[in-house]
């Protein structure tokens, strides 16, 4: 089980070229599900759990790691497939979320397989908006499940989109507001679109949404086509970890297009840490957020407003 994530430093290497690495796991039920190993801090058997009274249904217990106390969730029951029967091969997946460490249940771990972005698509269209997914891919011809894990989280601890007061300058942000200059969020997390959205629309921004980096290179090009791309956007906001193009190739084809070149780009990623301002400054974006801090998020923009409006 050690082994499963050895050789983290190679991994890292991959973001950034529109690669990712997946971990393959199960149920027991046959089908494959998998998260990005980058979000993954260590895989370890089933250890022994502490009831707390009163929590979520979701969540089996907490465990206690490395000095640390964890909320430990059943992914299984979480995503609406019924709790996991505990057995010999039930495996904590300790992953680092939004600024948040937690395990998550499985029945047992398949492999860990190396991908290019490519090849991860959206859900089917005509799936509904109640699915945990993010993307779909195929390994070895089969369908394999990409979980929107930001939905599980947000399920179990309601997210918050309120500003907090006197967090930034309400006159440059009014001047923002009545520009008309539009933010295009790039998300695969409709849970994280939605967090964008309604934390800016508070503040009289107007959101365009794209569910991953090739949508929104395309919308961009398009608004490009129409006029100066500044006098339309105020910013794009994306991820880092999407279908089909990841938010660091996205900023990479902005900063490659002369049309798009100066747009200003904030990567807004659940995984936080020193390695994704390292690849703010590689790729060329002008500021990094961890999710998902509303107050955070209103500064990134007031910082963009004061540039353009004073």
């Amino acid at each position: 089980m050690s082994g499963v994530l050895s050789n983290v430093d190679s991994r890292t290497k991959l973001v950034g070229q529109n690669r990712l690495e997946l971990l393959l796991f199960h149920f027991g039920r046959g089908q494959s599900y998998a998260i990005n190993v980058f979000k993954i801090q260590e895989v370890l058997r089933m250890t022994h759990l502490t009831n707390i009274p009163d929590s979520h249904p979701v969540v089996r217990g907490v465990t206690h790691l490395r000095g640390h106390s964890l909320p430990v969730v059943d992914l299984s029951h979480a995503i609406g497939m019924g709790p996991i029967k505990m057995t010999d091969e039930t495996t904590m997946i300790v992953t680092e979320y939004n600024r948040t460490v937690q395990a998550f249940l499985v029945a047992g771990v398949e492999r860990i397989v190396n991908m290019n972005w490519e090849e991860i698509m959206p859900p089917p269209k005509g799936t509904g908006k109640s699915h945990y997914l993010t993307a779909i891919t195929k390994v070895d011809d089969k369908i394999v499940e990409i979980i929107d894990v930001e939905k599980v989280l947000a399920e179990i601890v309601p997210y918050e989109t309120t500003i907090s007061d006197d967090v930034v300058d309400l006159g440059v942000m009014e001047r923002a507001a009545q520009s008309g200059l539009k933010v295009l969020a790039v998300d695969d997390s409709p849970i994280a679109r939605s967090q964008v959205k309604e934390t800016l629309s508070s503040i009289g921004i107007e959101v365009i949404q794209a569910s991953d980096g090739l949508e929104g290179l395309n919308i961009l090009k398009k608004l490009a086509a129409e006029g100066p791309i500044n006098s339309q956007l105020l910013m794009v906001i994306t991820d880092a970890e999407m279908p089909s193009m990841d938010g660091y190739k996205l900023t990479t084809e902005i900063r490659q297009d002369g049309n798009l070149k100066d747009l200003y780009v904030v990567l807004h990623t659940s995984l936080s840490g020193s390695f994704n301002e390292a690849m703010v400054e590689k790729v060329g974006c002008n500021a990094f957020l961890s999710k998902f801090q509303p107050d955070g998020l209103a500064q990134a923009v007031e910082v963009r407003a004061k540039q353009l409006f004073g």
